[in-house]
């Protein structure tokens, strides 16, 4: 008999959920922000904590432009701030074992943070590189998973628009593989035209055996989804909503159990699944026809939302049934980044929280 969700979301101690798609830059505290604004002289440390946390976060429906200011607001009081960028992997470690979290891959794009070696954003004379960062990175995520009984890994997003940080994340993810590193990650905009270096970092990170994700077909068509795993050799896809687009694709991916990063409040605010009703959200389909597919935050603080929030999403406003939600949780573990033994450690470990006893095949995405 499997322990309900409901049930084990009363236990603060219970790690029961995993987590593959939460961007470190959309996950900082926004108390922790407002301090670094005040400590910054920023005149948004002088308004009222409700007001900076309006600021900084965004809860309405379809205004990318806003939502991306939002970012534009804080990252640079970060840059350049290792004990700020240490602190915010910390925090997160915390934030996610409050939560449940068992396992989560957060990700993110060492370039945004600092302060030296990044000529396109102007930033060359300060002291922190984007080797700098990983390593400020990795020692905030070894002391959370320490400190507060979680494991928590990274991925490293090339960015659509910075075309040339690609050969340098490669070379970190290859540096810091399995040092907290588990992955690579395309991010951006889905409009921008792959380059050569995108192209070719991927190909790097097959030979080397480093794991692949892409956001595609989150605003952007089902030919990305396809492109995602042809040329880029994807073994997930961020959002992919709209894969649904192309049925001989859609029933590809079914075949391939590839594996597909739900944010069901993120495409709710941006509008990326194509609707703002949950009942008819991609992830229902996704459900009924048994897609390997998650459930994730994307950016929990900007959304103002938490994987418990996301799966009363799935419950009360898609209809999935706890049966499935529990399906998703090991989804998420069998088409996580982590070394085989590892992730049948974190398999065995949920097998013993939800009351299973039998065997679990990391193969087998879809049954439990």
């Amino acid at each position: 008999m499997l322990i309900s969700l409901a049930k084990m979301a009363a236990s603060s101690v219970t790690k029961f959920r995993v987590e593959l798609h939460c961007h470190l830059d959309g996950s900082i505290r926004v108390s922790s922000l407002y301090e670094l604004a005040k400590k910054r002289g920023s005149p948004y440390g002088q308004k009222p904590f409700e007001e900076f946390k309006n600021d900084v976060t965004y809860t309405e429906i379809g205004n990318l432009t806003k939502f991306l200011k939002t970012f534009k607001i804080f990252i640079p009081w970060i840059v350049g701030d290792r004990e700020f960028i240490k602190r915010m992997a910390y925090e997160l470690c915390e934030d996610k074992a409050n939560q449940g979290v068992a396992y989560i891959e957060m990700r993110y794009c060492p370039h945004f943070f600092a302060s030296a070696k990044v000529a396109e954003l102007k930033r060359v004379d300060g002291d922190l590189t984007p080797h700098g960062v990983v390593q400020c990175v990795n020692e905030g995520l070894k002391e959370g998973c320490k400190d507060f009984g979680i494991t928590a890994k990274s991925i490293l997003c090339c960015m659509r628009g910075f075309s040339a940080w690609s050969p340098q994340i490669i070379e970190l993810c290859k540096e810091f593989h399995n040092d907290t590193v588990v992955g690579i990650d395309l991010a951006g905009d889905e409009d921008l035209p792959l380059t050569d270096h995108e192209v070719k970092a991927f190909e790097e990170a097959v030979r080397c055996g480093i794991h692949r994700t892409v956001h595609a077909g989150e605003s952007g068509p089902s030919a990305h989804v396809k492109t995602a795993i042809d040329v880029m050799k994807a073994e997930r896809i961020g959002h992919g909503y709209h894969v649904l687009e192309d049925e001989k694709l859609y029933e590809r991916v079914l075949e391939d159990q590839i594996h597909f990063e739900v944010c069901p409040m993120s495409s709710y605010y941006l509008s990326s699944a194509g609707t703002e009703n949950f009942r008819k959200h991609p992830a229902v389909r996704f459900a009924k026809d048994n897609l390997n597919f998650s459930f994730n935050t994307d950016d929990e603080s900007i959304f103002e939302t938490s994987l418990p929030n996301e799966f009363n999403v799935g419950y009360n406003k898609m209809g999935l049934s706890e049966a499935v939600l529990t399906k998703l949780v090991f989804n998420a573990a069998r088409s996580s980044f982590l070394p085989e033994n590892e992730k049948l450690d974190l398999i065995r470990h949920l097998q013993g929280v939800y009351g299973m006893t039998n065997n679990v095949n990391t193969s087998q995405c879809n049954t439990l």
